[in-house]
């Protein structure tokens, strides 16, 4: 097989043509700056598509769970539930307020937090007011057992949804399940304004404030009057215009990203792969990142250090290093599952909570010999694979072909 002339991507931007007129629309009429039309009409068009209530448009995803956490009232010294295997992006928000993020293991229907581990991390910490839920990759988590816990133990849910908007459970938009949610518009997300995000609540006082804080916290008065903390996090009125021209496109972003899913799905249907699970009864996922886990019993020796990693080759194995070196040979690009965070240098010593495993951090957690960290072994067998909209059929299918070759 050839190497690809063109670089096939993870998931890179895909462009329309609105987007130019929109960001023309700002230079033209001036409105160069943190306010506008785009960044109004982005919020509603959101508000709209979502079903939510008040939309507020931020500088990034992290900036909006930065608020998100200063809205549940985290303090010095607050343990926090999180989800253990997602981006640092969702974690370092909690920090920011002093908060100890308390991670909780993963679970292998839907690759999100388990809530049987929720449980149990309540019974360790019944103290414990906030809960930090991901959506993995577009697939939105267990969302009824999550929030009915989260009711039972009174504790406020922020929602990262960052990489899910459009994806939908039991018939509602990912967004709307927090009593804070947030969506981003990062350049590799389904909708991007190469960077960009936003904080979504149905409470009218939390997205008050949020707009407030975002802006410098400035208060209501002639001159520059300040009485709290605020930072610069209200999204340029140029950055919207890009959002604003991608907004229309959501739907077919999605049908394409399940297209490609589907299409992995048949061409590995004889090899001893899964493709990134979740709820078909209740969940419609927006297929952001296709990705892959290779059963146990398929799996070639693999090490992976701090910064690199080692393999040795096998008749009808593989493993994702071997995967992932052989993809970029030819000129694509696909990603390591995220590592999850209590494996991390700077989490490693925060508690991590498994279903089986006793609260206390480790990097792996074992009973008789099968592993129970779920999201280590997600990480270990698990790859993303290349997913990017513009990605060709026949690329596509040489992809196949070139995973498939690795088990040969």
């Amino acid at each position: 097989m050839e190497k690809f002339e063109r670089k096939v991507w993870l998931s890179s931007p895909t462009m329309h043509g609105d987007e130019l007129k929109f960001i023309t629309e700002a230079y033209e009429t001036n409105w160069m700056s943190t306010v506008g039309k785009n960044i109004d009409e982005i919020e509603k068009l959101v508000c709209d598509k979502v079903k939510c209530q008040y939309a507020v448009a931020l500088s990034s995803g992290t900036s909006a769970l930065h608020l998100a956490a200063k809205l549940a009232g985290i303090k010095p010294g607050d343990k926090i539930f999180c989800s253990d295997m997602t981006f640092s992006a969702t974690v370092n928000p909690v920090v920011y307020e002093g908060g100890i993020p308390v991670f909780i293991d993963t679970e292998y229907e839907t690759w999100n937090m388990d809530p049987k581990a929720l449980e149990k991390a309540f019974e360790i910490y019944p103290e414990v007011k906030v809960v930090v839920l991901v959506h993995l990759y577009g697939t939105p988590g267990k969302i009824d057992e999550i929030k009915d816990i989260c009711k039972k133990h009174n504790a406020v849910l922020i929602e990262d949804a960052a990489e899910s908007l459009g994806a939908s459970y039991k018939g509602n938009q990912t967004g709307t399940f927090g009593n804070y949610s947030v969506i981003s518009f990062n350049g590799n997300k389904i909708i991007t304004g190469s960077s960009g995000g936003m904080l979504l609540t149905d409470d009218l006082g939390a997205a008050n404030k949020v707009r407030k804080w975002s802006t410098q916290a400035r208060e209501n008065a002639p001159w520059y009057q300040h009485e709290e903390l605020g930072y610069n996090y209200r999204m340029s009125n140029v950055i919207a215009g890009v959002v604003r021209g991608q907004i229309p496109y959501l739907e077919e972003h999605i049908a394409k990203k399940k297209a490609i899913y589907e299409r992995y799905k048949e061409g590995f249907k004889d090899l001893p792969v899964k493709m990134n699970p979740y709820d078909e009864k209740n969940s419609e996922p927006n297929f952001w990142l296709s990705c892959m886990i290779i059963d146990e019993n398929a799996m070639c020796r693999q090490v992976r250090g701090e910064n690199e990693s080692l393999y040795i080759s096998a008749p009808g194995k593989s493993c994702p290093t071997e995967i992932l070196e052989t993809l970029a040979s030819y000129n694509a690009e696909g990603r390591p599952i995220w590592k999850p965070m209590h494996m991390q240098p700077i989490y490693r010593m925060n508690p991590f909570i498994t279903v089986e495993g006793n609260g206390r951090a480790k990097t792996n957690a074992y009973i008789a010999g099968k592993s129970i960290d779920i999201g280590a072994d997600i990480f270990n067998r698990g790859l993303c694979l290349p997913s990017d909209n513009k990605m060709t059929e026949k690329e596509q299918n040489q992809i196949i072909e070139i995973i498939r070759s690795c088990f040969e």
